[in-house]
């Protein structure tokens, strides 16, 4: 186990100390949680009252809500982005992989960097070109030609396609399939022709991706994903995708083909987006969004519908089907009030 004293996560945080700067911290939890020798965070003034119970040694907070808290503190402006560094400081999570297990199949043509873990039963096929410090998880698969950058971690069962090429300090969570094969057929008089999917997968720097999620390889020009975008779970990234630098993508979002997102944009989860168009920078798609026209404009853009009552839904669900109807009467109204105004 780990410890810090109060001070130094101050000094790591460029935050100002309140309190016993002698404190010792060996975890973080949240305000309900939390015991003593534990840090925890506030970032919703709302949840100001928790504090009275709070058993924390000491707590991440702004100047303002000093005032509601006796103990030690560490005083920042912005508590939620200190508590996601002071976890990267206090993560007890393990590596996917340490040092290179027996079990694992490397082949003698493999280029690997200094320091590098490659887990029980993971397969590094010829080619291969794995930076310094690479983590690859037992399971995995390597294929030919492919390229990780210095840093770069992949959990257990990752499978990674032929001629890919993954940045640095990259995290991707297990099952992820990167490079799969684009879905791609040309039609012959009903029958289905296979095109061969010959473009790869491009993923850029400080990329997060999520379990369970693919990416499929370009069919003739790279699918490509830009730095430090973070995509969630199960999630369908279709061949030719471009998305732009520092987008995040929720969980179950399912993209067609041949599509580009700007930088920094916001996709809901379960989001459904058409291909062969232009999402611009800055655009969020709200959750269950179905895209299906380019956005040229930042902005914010949502199409689900909320959950109602069965009973009042059943109740739109019958206008929506009856608006051509009445949409037809209207217009009809308005001409003949037209006719009878002149």
């Amino acid at each position: 186990m780990f410890a810090f004293r109060l001070v130094q996560l101050a000094e790591q945080l460029d935050a100002k100390l309140h309190g016993d700067g002698n404190l010792t911290i060996t975890g973080i939890a949240s305000m309900k949680s939390a015991v003593f020798g534990q840090i925890t965070f506030l970032s919703d003034k709302k949840l100001q009252s928790n504090l009275l119970a709070c058993k924390a040694s000491a707590v991440v907070m702004t100047e303002e809500s000093l005032e509601h808290w006796s103990g030690a503190a560490l005083i920042v402006k912005n508590p939620y982005l200190a508590y996601a560094k002071l976890a990267q400081i206090l993560d007890t999570t393990p590596m996917p992989a340490k040092d290179i297990a027996p079990t694992a199949v490397i082949d003698e043509t493999a280029q690997l960097g200094h320091n590098i873990s490659i887990g029980a039963n993971a397969v590094i096929e010829s080619g291969v070109v794995l930076g310094d410090n690479c983590i690859i998880g037992a399971g995995c698969f390597i294929g030919k030609n492919t390229i990780i950058g210095a840093g770069t971690k992949l959990w257990a069962n990752v499978s990674v396609y032929h001629n890919c090429v993954i940045g640095k300090n990259c995290l991707i969570q297990s099952s992820t399939v990167i490079g799969a094969d684009g879905f791609g057929y040309a039609n012959d008089k009903g029958k289905w022709i296979k095109i061969p999917q010959l473009g790869r997968v491009v993923i850029g720097d400080n990329v997060e991706i999520g379990a369970s999620t693919t990416i499929d390889r370009g069919a003739l020009d790279d699918t490509v994903i830009g730095n430090g975008v973070i995509i969630d779970n199960q999630c369908q990234v279709a061949h030719n995708d471009i998305i732009g630098d520092h987008t995040a993508v929720a969980g179950g979002v399912i993209m067609a083909g041949s599509l580009t997102i700007g930088r920094h944009c916001l996709i809901g989860g379960a989001s459904v987006i058409n291909g062969h168009m232009e999402i611009c920078d800055q655009v969020t798609v709200t959750g269950m969004g179905m895209v299906m026209r380019p956005i040229t404009e930042p902005g914010v853009y949502s199409s689900g519908i909320p959950l109602q009552k069965n009973k009042v839904w059943r109740k739109t669900a019958s206008l929506v089907l009856h608006i051509d109807e009445m949409n037809k009467r209207l217009k009809s109204l308005e001409k003949k009030l037209l006719n009878v105004s002149t």
